[in-house]
């Protein structure tokens, strides 16, 4: 198979995350390239212009770059050069299907170009807002118009929740597959049981971009509301609006003795980062299915959260759901007087992990419906 995948900020988290943007979307498009690269087929990823050679191959995976994101004159680089780039990358990487995550612009611009190269086109939802009918993450119309046509030109949807799925159903009158997200947690020889802190400081964990829905003001309330619980705070603002709404948060939270902020960590310093954790709090308003559920699951820790993908954390258990901060608080609270409730989520969220995320199992998937998709297309065709 030949598949190519468009994600314009994915070198940074194809090139172990050192430089760029790196968040869950990025992460799994590098996550996937690379799988289906060691199962010998031809992959290849699109990307923003890095500084990279025109020609560049990482772990079988070769990368064509677009334009430079600053690259143009504002109001007409839209046109030259983004798009003229992106369809120059496209047809570059000469492939069978092609796949983009994330709703925005840039669906119905690849869906746009395979449908006029009769290529198979394949789109995956990020978020919950991706299936909104209104769209309400995306300001622009141009936005909104170029999403809706890529979202009716795919050969194939996948979302990450059922929910999603009858988002799409019902305000779009669209099918899709629903395929959990992999994650490269630890192995059973690297895998440490956390242990409950017995007679000592229990610590929380919080890692995120810094931006409005992630609501990280939520978790300065609740650090205020338990003096005795440490929180380990993960993450920066990526843009200039993130860093205006980050910086009085920020400075909030550095004021408090039992807040430790660690600002951006790098990927390979997450396992260490989780490893010191007993619990995992999210604060977000809307997600899609967050990696750092599925890290934190991976290691072993239970989540308090205010978002609750599908109904898992409170269904199966995987630890409390909550809606504000009185509940996110409650929900600390109650591992804190029940340490034996604790060790039972514990175990029990790694297991629901092994059997839901991990990435040879997770992949599979994703290749069934992509070649299952081809052969449609091979028999529509009398191939």
């Amino acid at each position: 198979m030949k598949l190519c995948l468009v994600a314009h900020f994915a070198f940074g988290a194809l090139t172990g995350g050192a430089i760029g943007h790196v968040g869950g979307v990025e992460r799994q498009i590098s996550l996937m390239a690379k799988w289906f690269a060691a199962k010998g087929h031809r992959v290849s990823v699109l990307t923003w212009d890095e500084g990279q050679p025109a020609d560049y191959i990482i772990d079988g995976v070769r990368v064509f770059k677009m334009c430079s994101r600053s690259a143009g004159v504002p109001g007409v680089r839209f046109f030259y050069p983004r798009w003229t780039s992106l369809n120059r990358a496209l047809a570059q990487s000469d492939a069978e299907i092609y796949y983009q995550n994330c709703g925005e612009y840039v669906t119905g611009q690849v869906a746009f170009w395979c449908q006029r190269k009769k290529r198979l086109f394949a789109y995956s939802t990020a978020s919950d807002t991706d299936c909104e009918v209104a769209l309400p993450a995306m300001r622009k119309i141009r936005e909104k118009l170029f999403y809706r046509y890529g979202l009716y030109h795919a050969d194939a949807i996948i979302t990450q929740t059922k929910k999603q799925q009858q988002m799409l159903r019902n305000g779009f009158r669209l099918e899709s597959t629903v395929l959990p997200m992999p994650c490269p947690g630890p192995d059973v020889i690297q895998f440490q049981q956390p242990v409950f802190p017995q007679n000592k400081t229990l610590h929380v964990g919080w890692a995120a971009r810094i931006s409005k829905e992630k609501r990280l003001e939520l978790l300065i309330q609740v650090a205020q509301a338990l003096p005795d619980v440490m929180f380990e705070v993960g993450g920066a603002a990526t843009s200039k609006v993130g860093e205006d709404y980050a910086q009085p948060i920020l400075a909030a939270a550095a004021s408090l003795p039992n807040v430790t902020l660690h600002g951006r960590i790098a990927r390979e310093d997450m396992p260490s980062y989780y490893n010191k954790l007993h619990l995992f709090c999210c604060t977000s308003a809307y997600e899609g299915f967050p990696n750092t559920f599925l890290e934190a699951w991976s290691h072993g820790l239970p989540i308090v959260s205010t978002f609750d993908p599908d109904d898992l954390i409170a269904e199966l258990e995987l630890g409390k759901a909550a809606a504000d901060v009185t509940s996110l608080v409650d929900g600390i609270r109650h591992f804190i007087k029940n340490p034996e409730a604790w060790k039972m989520t514990s175990i029990r969220v790694r297991e629901y992990y092994l059997h839901n995320h991990t990435v040879d199992g997770v992949m599979e998937r994703f290749e069934r419906v992509f070649m299952e998709a081809l052969q449609r297309r091979r028999v529509k065709a009398g191939i």
